[in-house]
């Protein structure tokens, strides 16, 4: 059953992305309303985030910007169907670049570029649009289900030069010493074990070490990107930042807090589009409540 559905699922996305992108859209939004009504759990955690991380909201500002986070998401769905049936290069004229000249001078000092990413709504298609820009490998984890995750692979390997298991540390290593540019993301609650807490959004987060780890170890320059839906739908917004002064620092937590920082500050450019589904908080220091309880 599970493979049956896995191959509706990506029979209906090849035929969505032969939509003509206002009607993708409205089809997303219409989706995204139709989860926020259904998916509780996910419509409780999406609350839960946006009550701590945008104190200042009302409940009725609160309740508004979770519906569009919903419909954002969705939209994302689809442009996930389009990054891995179409060719990216065919939505580049729609494409705004900011800060090519940051990414260009990085690379050309030869000693790899770690590029931070962040989970927001254009994931698969904001990355994959950045492979057409720059020689790209990129850090993966593989998809639970064996059929969605093998068209993934097969899609993203189409452009991107190297494509490396998340816990394969020795090729993401090596990835960064070749001088190569590689996207990790380092903005997801992966467990106490390999994180240290630090504020995001004001809140006390489980934050991985390893992407300070890495630009030590691999003495490579980083490099922030983030990518979003233009407000008016007409195209995409990709843009590579500095990373912050002093960062990677000796000490972990305050590695951390910079990165954190820096990534909220590109969170706040769309803040609708990032994936606040997830379970940011879900790890807490010794002694706190679940914030995702009941």
């Amino acid at each position: 059953m599970n493979k049956f559905i896995a191959h509706f699922g990506l029979g209906l996305m090849k035929l969505v992305v032969h939509l003509p992108r206002s009607t993708q859209y409205a089809l997303g939004r219409l989706f995204g309303k139709l989860l926020y009504q259904l998916a509780k759990r996910r419509r409780r955690i999406t609350d839960t985030n946006i009550k701590l991380c945008f104190p200042e909201f009302s409940e009725i500002e609160r309740q508004q910007f979770v519906k569009k986070v919903f419909e954002e998401n969705a939209i994302g769905f689809i442009e996930t169907a389009c990054s891995w049936f179409l060719d990216p290069n065919d939505l580049m004229k729609n494409v705004t670049v900011q800060g090519q000249e940051l990414i260009d001078a990085a690379l050309k000092e030869g000693r790899g570029v770690l590029i931070i990413g962040s989970h927001y709504s254009t994931l698969d298609l904001g990355v994959l649009l950045t492979a057409t820009l720059i020689k790209l490998d990129a850090v993966y984890m593989q998809n639970s289900n064996p059929t969605f995750n093998r068209v993934m692979r097969e899609s993203r390997e189409r452009y991107f030069n190297h494509l490396i298991d998340k816990d394969n540390m020795r090729d993401i290593v090596k990835s960064l010493k070749k001088g190569h540019a590689l996207w990790y993301s380092a903005d997801q609650d992966h467990g106490a074990e390999v994180s240290v807490f630090a504020p995001f959004f004001g809140v006390e987060a489980a934050t991985i070490k390893t992407a300070a780890k890495l630009a030590k170890i691999a003495n490579s320059r980083v490099i922030l990107l983030s990518h979003h839906r233009k407000p008016d739908d007409s195209g995409y917004v990709i843009c590579f930042s500095r990373a912050p002064d002093g960062y990677p620092m000796d000490d972990d937590v305050k590695s951390a807090t910079l990165m954190n920082r820096a990534i909220e500050q590109q969170i706040r450019k769309c803040p609708e589009q990032y994936m606040w589904v997830h379970r940011r908080f879900k790890t807490r220091p010794e002694g706190e409540k679940d914030l995702y309880a009941g």
